[in-house]
């Protein structure tokens, strides 16, 4: 029996999504759902939500539950990821609360900048457990990364993993039907093309039966921007370097260095920036929990409708070899030529029976290159932090992240990271 097996499984909501989508797919049906997570409860709570949709969907996958990480996956054809390493509480009160002490303010803290720079540190050796264990029982295994930070953990596990691996993000789906509904637009017949890195990539054409939509996408943005609304900082960066973003703009307001400015405060009015916005959704999405956990564990008459997730469909499209497009996170190889081929890249991927196939881009307009590499030097720096356990590269990761640049010296960002790597105790490894 062919298996997916599913790492974070106690992401419970989430697990819902992917692995009902797999049991709401035909060409999916007498698989094995493999599912492992290291919280016994949570575990044992999406075992239980997925043995119900099971029996409302009339599937016939087997659902299995496992406590031991390397039996989940041995065997597996699919592997999904969605862990987080330290959670809530106690890492990304720290990521958040330390940086604040010098005057470094966050919004989401989960890409780059100091918090997505020690979240990519205590999940890289954990990532790398996994590809250890995937080369010894399963190493034709393709690795779907739902886990952020994106573009480095999809970059590790193909590079230094050696697993075939590729990253998957809501924003690329969404990032059309979300900038045309706000803008009054009908995004039916739009042709789109989207390219750059995670949470960084760009809308570089918007065509509609041959006509560019672009001058009146960005007439539209103008008139939006003379009134408060949820995407001020896109929208900005679409004025200022001509094409639309992919991430939301509490994300994009900490990649650059023009919008959290401390001897700049009207910025953070001027362009709605909710400071703090992860802390507060995790406290939400814990209480939430605690009141839907009961009707989602227990519900016999459960259902689900297969959601906008990628990972079905990959599935699906390699079974039958019938194609599916997806925007992929893989490493650059040629595809967007002025990056550099160390970066992992977002692009357009074909998906049949011979898995994923990355589509050529060529060079991106210059100045979203530019801004690109901003992002790209932290990540690639990061990754030579965690391979080679040097603490100095930990310094230059942050010294060359835009927002934390923007800041601090280069003294307090060193005071910064030796600061966090204490805070963080054994959730990190040693640094030399």
């Amino acid at each position: 029996m062919p298996k997916i097996t599913f790492i974070g499984a106690g992401s419970t909501v989430f697990a819902k999504n992917i692995l009902g989508d797999v049991m709401q797919t035909p060409a999916l049906q007498d698989f094995e759902i493999a599912l492992f997570d290291i919280d016994d409860q949570r575990l044992q709570d999406s075992e239980k939500m997925l043995l119900n949709l099971k029996q409302t969907s009339q599937s016939t996958c087997q659902i299995k539950a496992y406590t031991d990480r390397k039996e989940a996956l041995r065997g597996a054809k699919y592997v999904v990821n969605a862990i987080q390493v330290g959670g809530y509480d106690p890492c990304t009160i720290t990521d958040f609360d330390i940086p604040k002490k010098y005057g470094l303010r966050q919004t989401i803290a989960d890409t780059v900048g100091i918090g997505g720079l020690f979240r990519n540190l205590r999940t890289i050796p954990v990532m790398l457990d996994f590809a250890r264990d995937i080369q010894e029982v399963c190493p034709d295994a393709l690795f779907l990364n739902y886990t952020n930070p994106m573009a480095v953990l999809t970059n590790v596990m193909n590079t230094h993993g050696g697993v075939q691996t590729v990253g998957l993000c809501h924003s690329v789906q969404g990032c059309v039907p979300h900038l045309f509904e706000h803008l009054d637009l009908d995004p039916t017949g739009v042709q789109y093309k989207i390219a750059g890195i995670n949470h960084m990539a760009w809308l570089l054409e918007a065509n509609k039966d041959g006509v560019d939509l672009y001058p009146e996408i960005k007439r539209r943005a103008a008139e939006k921007q003379k009134e408060q609304h949820h995407d001020m900082v896109r929208y900005e960066l679409m004025q200022k370097f001509g094409y639309y973003v992919t991430e939301s703009s509490e994300h994009n307001a900490e990649y650059h260095p023009y919008f959290i400015k401390r001897n700049y405060p009207e910025l953070i009015e001027r362009f709605n920036i909710p400071l703090d916005e992860y802390p507060r959704r995790c406290v939400s999405q814990i209480e939430g929990w605690k009141s839907m956990r009961d009707t989602l564990v227990n519900d016999r008459n459960l259902e689900h409708s297969r959601s906008h997730e990628y990972a079905s469909y990959i599935f699906e499209a390699i079974e039958t070899n019938n194609p599916f497009r997806i925007g992929g996170n893989v490493m650059n190889t040629g595809l967007i030529t002025n990056l550099p081929k160390e970066a992992c890249v977002e692009v357009t991927c074909l998906v049949d029976a011979n898995g994923i196939t990355p589509t050529f881009v060529g060079d991106l307009p210059p100045q979203l290159a530019a801004l690109n590499r901003t992002n790209i030097n932290t990540q690639l720096l990061t990754i030579e932090a965690a391979i080679t356990g040097k603490r100095d590269h930990i310094y230059h990761a942050a010294m060359l992240d835009p927002h934390t640049a923007a800041e601090l010296s280069m003294d307090d960002i060193v005071s910064l990271c030796d600061e966090l790597i204490e805070a963080h105790g054994s959730w990190l490894p040693a640094y030399k």
